[in-house]
């Protein structure tokens, strides 16, 4: 499905958090890691890699929930608790956000999935890339060229 155009307007299930999207993403997947499973309370997570500088929250301060891991970061709306966005340490250059986050997510498919290893055995996807764990670092750049061509 072809991408509405950008900015992108988006925010939790009680509206208090705002976010603005002003960059194409860089990818887009789906995560079947049991942490994932138990965070969204469903089969898989859903994950739109942003650049962080067309990245923005607009309303609102979300605070961090999930692991309270110092590498991870999963930010939350305060009130409604909707698992908004993840930032990783090291990895300033993108934010992951919860597509589902977006006025109009309609456009969303994962181009990859991440920990099928863990994936509950009825679970399919449409994603283009499978992988058992993470793609390893050398192959991101590719997935995400390979993801732009057809974006």
């Amino acid at each position: 499905m072809t991408q509405p155009e950008l900015p992108w307007e988006g925010g939790c299930r009680c509206g208090e958090v705002r976010l603005k999207i002003s960059a194409k993403p860089l990818l887009t997947m789906a995560c079947h890691c049991t942490g994932c499973q138990r965070m969204s309370s469903s089969a898989y997570s859903l994950s739109v890699a942003i650049p962080s500088e067309g990245f923005e929250v607009t309303q609102g301060e979300p605070v961090i929930g999930g692991m309270h891991d110092e590498n991870l970061k999963h930010y939350f709306c305060p009130y409604c608790m909707s698992w908004m966005f993840t930032r990783l340490e090291g990895f300033d250059w993108f934010v992951n956000l919860r597509p589902t986050m977006l006025d109009d997510p309609s456009w969303f498919t994962p181009f990859a999935e991440t920990w099928t290893r863990e994936k509950l055995p009825w679970v399919t996807t449409p994603a283009v890339h499978s992988y058992a764990a993470l793609p390893e670092m050398n192959e991101y750049e590719g997935l995400i060229k390979e993801y732009a061509e057809q974006a």
